[in-house]
């Protein structure tokens, strides 16, 4: 996507994955799995397509010349409501977070006029 066409905006806050939604074979290989919808803000989306997933290493206990570990899976991904969202899960949350706070919205970007048009024609040509 050229992201001048595209409007991201951060978010950074806690979602709540759908309940038994996880990529089980990411998760065999050790692998976050990407859940297939969440809820955020009370709305719900539905993940329809993943566009990119990488991981984020920090030093273990953060000491210099450590084993590096990762710690984040990242996904960028489209949902339903045609936006482009940019979610991630951490394999361990640090001493004194949150259990329940293992995933995160990081960023929404919306479509520009050009790319919204493109996602509409294409959900038109799929329903017929």
């Amino acid at each position: 996507m050229d992201p001048s066409q595209s409007h991201a905006q951060l978010i950074s806050e806690p979602i709540t994955p759908d309940r038994a939604s996880f990529d089980a074979a990411a998760m065999a290989r050790g692998e976050l799995g990407v859940p297939s919808g969440f809820a955020w803000r009370e709305r719900h989306f539905v993940v329809t397509g993943l566009i990119s997933h990488w991981k984020q290493s920090e030093a273990e206990n953060h000491a210099p010349g450590g084993e590096r570990y990762y710690r984040k899976h990242c996904f960028r991904l489209t949902v339903d409501t045609g936006e482009i969202m940019t979610i991630y899960g951490v394999r361990r949350v640090k001493r004194g977070e949150s259990p329940h706070r293992r995933w995160w919205l990081y960023s929404i970007e919306t479509p520009g006029a050009s790319t919204a048009r493109e996602l509409g024609e294409k959900r038109e040509s799929s329903q017929q």
